[in-house]
């Protein structure tokens, strides 16, 4: 698949000359277009082999275009506390936004390569980075964002005669170092690597583009002209080609069960059993957090549930057995600007705490398949995959031992309406209830399809749902101080 690319393409200095500043004018113009209408972000991985060119063509892409609109990523090493997280996490953290073009050297292709060429990581293991690389784009991709791989390339013989022309002139001979020529020793598993990458991710929505090498100014243009074909060719898509922000009029139940309806909600706990049975399990729990096997694991908890549910005060019982240090309480409101111009899931993954901590969500990802599909704030489209994607999200965060706890907190719609008119009449609790809240009590039936669906399509081995019966508040908050220690103990007795 390389071969195509090395055919010798070389352009003389005099073409090139001459060709630069009319693509420089049209990538200005393309590029202010972009952050004008601020439609999508551009997402530029430059990949390839040591020698092609890859430093040298971010170089050049920042100078012919304009560098405020430019975001640059070396993705060298991982810090600390990146690798505390999931692999992607720092990818997502320096995703674009809509209107700005992010140019990575390095990505999510750069540390799995290495891994499988130095043994650290088996073929298999390979690949399956490859399939979590490929449903990233194609969630990217789905969400608007223009995607553009380069791939460089030398072969053996011009990756060596490469290296030989940088160290033979001294204002270049620092760019070749022994781990440049360690890596051309291995020039051979290398390439069994990168093919692997061609083939598993170049797709008809993000193919890889291959580009020789050899001559710089083959390579500068090849990619500047790509790139302005990419952006002209998505600016003046017309309108009826994007996909339609409107949602469909229909809300089928997919799977038409009735999970809610199954929960008895008429449980209980009397006064003195609560006092006693919360004593012991946030005891429980505080030693939990302090035992050694804790700083090996992450806990993130997500409460979703019917208005007036309980989800404050349940949170209020965790923290209050946690050092104030080792949690962080995220409560989801309205996407803010900023995140409306990320994926949707962006403002979810930059929380992700390190290992030791314990992050509690107070609405989450979830939203997307809830409120956002009956108010009509996506398209049919758009929350029908986000089950896909939100599976994916907790495979990657459970695969990096990150215990993911998530509570339904279940209420009658009688004693919601109970609760609503007691906050009505305390003055403490008036910030409580809002118009929003009578308005979504009126859509109770779309609400119970949409919760059965999302927890018959969301409830995974590595991270089920736990249905709460919440008419009585006592009894909810001891099944989820019960039911969260119980998870943490779990994973810290998991070798």
């Amino acid at each position: 698949m390389f071969e195509s690319a090395e055919l010798g393409h070389r352009i003389d200095k005099a073409t090139y000359e001459a060709e630069v500043p009319k693509l420089r004018e049209a990538l200005l113009d393309a590029q202010f277009e972009l952050a004008q209408h601020a439609a999508f972000p551009v997402i530029i991985l430059i990949g390839g082999v040591d020698g092609a060119g890859r430093s040298e063509i971010v170089n050049v892409l920042n100078e012919w275009m304009d560098p405020r609109h430019i975001q640059t990523h070396g993705m060298g090493e991982p810090s600390i506390e990146e690798l505390e997280r999931p692999m992607m996490w720092r990818f997502w953290l320096a995703l674009p936004p809509k209107g700005k073009i992010g140019l990575f050297l390095g990505s999510w292709y750069t540390w799995p390569i290495l891994d499988c060429v130095h043994g650290r990581t088996k073929e298999a293991d390979l690949v399956r980075s490859l399939e979590r690389a490929h449903r990233l784009e194609q969630m990217l991709s789905a969400e608007g964002a223009l995607i553009i791989k380069f791939w460089l390339h030398l072969s053996r013989a011009k990756q060596k005669q490469r290296f030989k022309l940088l160290e033979s002139d001294p204002k270049t001979r620092w760019r070749v170092t022994e781990r440049d020529w360690a890596h051309h020793k291995l020039y051979d598993r290398f390439h069994a690597a990168h093919e692997a990458v061609i083939r598993h991710t170049s797709t008809a929505e993000v193919p890889w583009i291959i580009v020789e090498g050899a001559d710089a100014n083959y390579r500068d243009l090849t990619i500047g002209k790509v790139i302005l074909e990419a952006l002209n060719k998505r600016l003046n898509r017309p309108a009826e080609e994007r996909p339609s922000p409107l949602p469909s009029p229909f809300l089928p139940a997919i799977d038409n069960l009735h999970l809610l309806r199954s929960l008895d909600l008429d449980l209980a706990l009397d006064k003195k059993r609560f006092k006693s049975e919360l004593e012991k399990y946030q005891g429980k729990l505080a030693l939990l957090t302090r035992d050694p096997g804790f700083n090996d694991i992450t806990v993130i908890v997500v409460f979703e549930g019917n208005d007036a549910a309980g989800k404050g005060g349940s949170i209020r019982r965790i923290t209050a057995a946690l050092d104030a240090r080792l949690y962080s309480v995220i409560p989801i409101a309205a996407p803010t600007e900023d995140e409306r111009a990320q994926p949707y899931q962006w403002r979810f993954w930059r929380h992700i705490p390190r290992r030791g901590r314990l992050a509690i969500f107070d609405r989450s990802w979830y939203g997307r398949v809830l409120v956002e599909r009956i108010e009509g704030y996506c398209s049919s489209h758009d929350w029908m995959r986000a089950y896909h994607e939100i599976n994916d999200f907790e495979s990657q965060l459970a695969r990096h031992r990150t215990v993911i706890v998530k509570f339904w907190l279940a209420i009658s719609k009688e004693e919601q309406l109970r609760r609503f008119k007691e906050r009505e009449q305390i003055g403490f609790k008036r910030f409580k209830i809002t118009e929003e809240d009578w308005r979504n009590r009126n859509r109770w039936d779309d609400y119970e399809r949409a919760v059965c669906d999302m927890v018959d399509r969301t409830s995974t081995g590595h991270a089920p749902w736990t249905l709460v019966e919440a008419n009585d508040k006592s009894y909810a908050r001891i099944k989820i101080l019960k039911t969260l220690c119980q998870r943490i103990e779990d994973a810290i007795k998991r070798p």
